[in-house]
C-alpha cells in the first residue's frame, strides 16, 4: 500500500514542485519588502500617501471600499512590475547572452559546385577537380 505512495512522492515532478513552491513562498518576501520598502516610500512621496484604503462612497447607509481596491491593483502592478524589471527582464538578456555564444561555429570548409568535394573556405581553386571558384572555369 505504501509503496505506490512512496513511488508518488519520490517522482520528480512532485519533488520540483515542492522545490518550487518553497522557493516562490521565500521570494515572496523578497519581492514584498522590496515593494512595501522602496516603491511604496517612493509612491508617498510622488501621490501623498501609498495607501488608498481610506478612499470611500457610502449609498443609502452602504459604504463602498473602493480605495481597498486601488491599493490592491496598485500593489499587483508595483510587484508585477517589480518581478518583470529585476528577475525576468536581466534573466530574458542572461539566456540571449547564452545561446549567442552557444551558435553554431562559422564553417572553415565549403563545397566545390563542381566536384561537391569539401575544400578551404579560403580557397579560390579546387585542389581537386582544379576549378577555379572565383569565375568557376576549370584549369587544365
Amino acid at each position: 500500500m505504501f509503496d505506490g505512495f512512496r513511488k508518488f512522492v519520490m517522482r520528480g515532478n512532485v519533488v520540483d514542485l515542492a522545490v518550487a513552491v518553497v522557493i516562490g513562498a521565500a521570494f515572496t518576501d523578497v519581492v514584498n519588502g522590496l515593494v512595501e520598502g522602496l516603491i511604496n516610500p517612493l509612491i508617498a512621496l510622488i501621490v501623498g500617501k501609498p495607501d488608498f484604503s481610506d478612499l470611500t462612497f457610502t449609498i443609502r447607509d452602504t459604504t463602498f471600499l473602493y480605495g481597498t481596491f486601488i491599493t490592491a491593483v496598485i500593489n499587483f502592478l508595483l510587484v508585477a512590475a517589480a518581478i518583470y524589471f529585476i528577475i525576468i527582464k536581466p534573466m530574458n538578456a542572461a539566456m540571449a547572452r547564452m545561446e549567442a555564444g552557444e551558435g553554431t561555429p562559422d564553417p572553415d570548409t565549403k563545397q566545390c559546385p563542381e566536384c561537391l568535394s569539401e575544400i578551404p573556405i579560403a580557397a579560390t581553386r579546387c585542389a581537386h577537380c582544379g576549378i577555379s571558384l572565383t569565375g568557376l572555369e576549370p584549369i587544365l
